[in-house]
């Protein structure tokens, strides 16, 4: 080169310098920082993608506190329904011990009743004193808040529902096929039994003999001649409690037997052991699918041939609940998904046209409103990402409810609604002088309900709580690791990188020297 004013590999030397000065610094601040990416010209894609995976990561991490949060209510209220469960155990063994009244005095029952009365006020201590940070929960706070409630519903329990923000869902179903009781007609062709044949007057020792069985148990029952068809009712409905077996009056010559309750657990199965040479125009009859009051007079059986045992079972309502075909017992039907998780007891009434357990057809059950437990169990904030549960109230008011068959100042069988409040001093199932038949089915149904809501909060601790943190974390680590491969640094290759533009930084300083003499060559053309 024979120029001076303009020094071009110089040039190219300082560029490359910088250049060279300029990855140095680059790699020295990835070093110094750990972080590949730190600013948003070092990886403008990189840069979205690792910011959304850090938004997703600290959603998990609450969501994960969240859970423990959650298992942490929830033992809470297990360790008060342990206890409770403990009282309520109690009570059976008071009403147990209570029940042997020829081996207590007075006193003595009057001493359990005072136990009683502490034991159940106990539980409604226990159920308003339970809380998590002020906040109640066995006292119906954490229960859902429902409204419209059909007359065609008994009883119903919202086990969990998910609502859009201030909304509400409607529960309706959809009954196709009707529960049914199991049952017979005995037509008796008279209003008194009339054994020995026809009118035969031979006949009058003749003993009309019948073993009646139900899900209680069985009883064989004797009739002598004449026996009217209301005594006979009579003698079978002293022993329902043993049988599971009512009977009542069918016009003026016959006996209706049916179960107590409905459902495939309950039937009612008759053999006549001695038919006494009865009447030949009586026999028995199925009852009609439709009407329970109405015999099948399409189908007969003699008497004379019911040596063998004659059984009908009940039928299990069959029904749909917002959609969903439902899981169903007697006249209870339940479904349980993610977003819906109800118990519904229909009420059972054949003679009605109302919509029921007995009745084909749509019933608008209730309207959920609001209530319930809510726990944020996903890093997204929706409604797929909430766990919804419900805690009913267990105070004795509520504990227990039970529909109770017992005897009216008439001594006809009736229906009636008791709970534990009714164990109370004065009540009707209090321990001095009270209904403990009805007491027991009381205590067996409260023992029932507390296991129920004890199992479904350890089904939620385990299966939900449980499953989904651990979900959640192997999530976490997963997308920490993603986040790391875009914006951390790589030692290895980014220490490689630096000795590379340490070693061409030297490089580039020397050749900027070279080029900086070369131009002195020129002044030796002049001489």
């Amino acid at each position: 080169m024979s120029r001076i004013n303009t020094n071009v590999p110089s040039m190219i030397a300082q560029r490359v310098l910088g250049l060279n000065n300029m990855a140095q610094q680059t790699s020295l601040e990835r070093l110094s920082t750990g972080l590949r990416i730190n600013r948003g010209k070092d990886d403008p894609a990189g840069l979205i993608a690792s910011q959304n995976l850090r938004s997703e990561m600290a959603g998990l991490s609450k969501a994960i506190s969240n859970a423990e949060r959650a298992d942490q209510v929830v033992n809470i209220a297990e360790g008060g329904l342990s206890e409770v469960s403990q009282l309520v155990i109690e009570l059976q063994r008071l009403i147990t011990e209570t029940a042997n009244t020829a081996g207590l005095s007075r006193e003595e029952r009057e001493a359990n009743q005072l136990q009683i009365d502490s034991i159940l006020q106990t539980i409604d201590r226990v159920a308003s004193a339970t809380s998590f940070q002020g906040s109640k929960l066995l006292n119906g706070n954490l229960d859902y808040i429902t409204s419209n409630v059909s007359e065609s519903v008994n009883q119903f329990r919202v086990n969990g529902a998910k609502l859009e923000f201030n909304g509400t869902q409607d529960v309706n179903v959809l009954v196709t096929g009707s529960a049914q009781v199991g049952g017979f007609l005995l037509s008796f062709g008279s209003a008194n039994i009339n054994l020995g044949g026809a009118g035969a007057a031979d006949g009058a020792d003749s003993q009309f003999v019948i073993e009646i069985a139900g899900a209680q148990g069985a009883r064989e029952l004797s009739f002598a001649s004449g026996t009217s068809v209301a005594d006979m009712v009579s003698a079978i409905n002293s022993f329902t409690n043993v049988t599971g077996v009512i009977a009542s009056v069918s016009g003026t010559s016959g006996v209706r037997l049916v179960s107590t309750e409905q459902g495939k657990d309950h039937f009612v199965s008759l053999r006549v052991i001695n038919d006494g040479d009865i009447f030949d125009s009586a026999g028995i009859y199925n009852l009609s699918t439709n009407n329970i009051n109405l015999a099948d007079t399409s189908s007969v059986t003699a008497f004379s041939d019911a040596k063998n045992k004659l059984t009908d079972r009940g039928q299990d309502v069959r029904a749909v609940i917002n959609g969903i075909v439902a899981t169903t017992r007697g006249t209870t039907a339940r479904i349980n998904t993610d977003f819906l998780d109800v118990q519904i007891d229909l009420a059972y009434d054949p003679t009605s046209s109302d919509a029921n357990a007995a009745r084909l057809g749509l019933v608008e059950a209730f309207k959920i409103t609001g209530g319930g437990a809510d726990f944020q169990l996903a890093s997204r904030v929706d409604i797929n990402g909430r766990v919804a549960m419900g805690i009913g109230n267990i105070a004795v008011r509520e504990l227990g409810r039970s529909d109770v068959t017992v005897n009216d100042t008439s001594g006809n069988k009736v229906s009636a609604t008791y709970t534990l409040s009714d164990f109370t001093s004065g009540k009707a199932l209090n321990a001095v002088d009270g209904n403990l038949d009805a007491a027991q089915a009381v205590v067996e149904r409260a023992i029932r309900d507390i296991s129920t809501l004890r199992g479904r909060l350890g089904a939620f601790q385990s299966n939900i709580v449980g499953a989904t943190s651990r979900s959640l974390g192997i999530s976490l680590e997963n997308t920490a690791s993603a986040e790391s491969v875009i914006r951390d640094t790589d030692f290895a290759n980014e220490t490689s990188q630096l000795t590379r533009a340490q070693i061409l930084a030297q490089s580039s300083l020397q050749a900027l020297q070279f080029a900086n003499t070369q131009p002195q060559q020129a002044l030796q053309l002049l001489g």
